[in-house]
């Protein structure tokens, strides 16, 4: 099925929306809202997968010093507020430029079974068509396997966000990071370490390239990404992994301009 190219999924993770106390980092909030709110009135249709509920919601419950905030239940009930934390702000901060926000929490199971899907397709397509930005989320307070699970399925959403790039038929794949893309080395710990530009191939070579989880506020790693990317680009979705703390960089990416790292989509 051929895909929208005014379409675009932009995926944000917990490191980009918290600051390093773990709190809401509301200027960078305010700065992707306004980002996004401005290219959807170029004419793009937008979807946001967002992370970030159980951070948002163990902050606001103070639940960090607590003995079992570990423990599931606790991380359920940290995400259950944490979700109206999140799409309060997303109310608020796109309601400043004017845009519409919808809510979308999903389970695996809404992926599986095909009716589900097909309903789900249906439902992004109607508020696509009135001007809504949809906002994504997994249902972490009722979906405990992929909490508890060390493999996620959508590893903090970054596979989530591919799935619903492929559902929706976005032309592309926007995943924002807490480093400026794929480098073959991790900068963090390597200096030397060099941005790759442009990636045509996900293989082995390239999986060994990627490291292990991601930054302490997040669950996603560079290695989900890759899966994602993979998943996106089998399906003809161009995907590109950059900085969060700079969407700005959007900008230049919708005018035609090259930043991060692009995995070219395969048709």
């Amino acid at each position: 099925m051929a895909l929208y190219n005014n379409r675009i999924v932009v995926k944000v993770g917990t490191s980009t929306l918290t600051n390093d106390a773990g709190k809401s980092d509301l200027r960078a909030t305010d700065r992707l809202v306004c980002t996004l709110a401005d290219i959807h009135n170029m004419g793009y249709e937008v979807i946001l997968v967002s992370s970030g509920a159980i951070a948002v919601g163990r902050n606001k419950l103070n639940m960090q010093n607590r003995p079992d905030v570990g423990t599931m239940r606790m991380k359920q009930a940290a995400a259950a507020v944490g979700q109206c934390s999140l799409m309060y702000l997303y109310d608020k901060f796109f309601g400043d430029y004017d845009k519409t926000v919808a809510q979308i929490l999903l389970n695996a199971e809404d992926i599986e079974q095909e009716e589900k899907k097909e309903n789900l397709t249906n439902t992004f397509d109607a508020l696509l068509e009135m001007d809504v930005i949809p906002v994504v989320n997994e249902n972490d307070s009722v979906s405990y396997t992929e909490i508890e699970s060390e493999d996620r399925l959508f590893g903090d959403n970054d596979m989530l966000s591919s799935v619903v790039a492929v559902l929706c038929r976005a032309k592309r794949l926007v995943i924002l990071s807490d480093i400026d893309g794929f480098y073959d080395s991790d900068p963090r710990l390597h200096p030397n370490a060099k941005l790759i530009g442009q990636i045509d191939v996900i293989d082995e070579s390239v999986y060994s390239l990627a490291g292990g989880a991601g930054s302490r506020r997040g669950t996603g790693g560079m290695r989900t990404k890759l899966q994602a990317a993979q998943l996106a680009t089998s399906n003809g979705i161009d995907t590109i992994v950059t900085n969060g703390k700079r969407p700005e960089a959007l900008y230049d990416l919708v005018k035609g301009g090259k930043i991060g790292t692009l995995f070219t989509g395969k048709i």
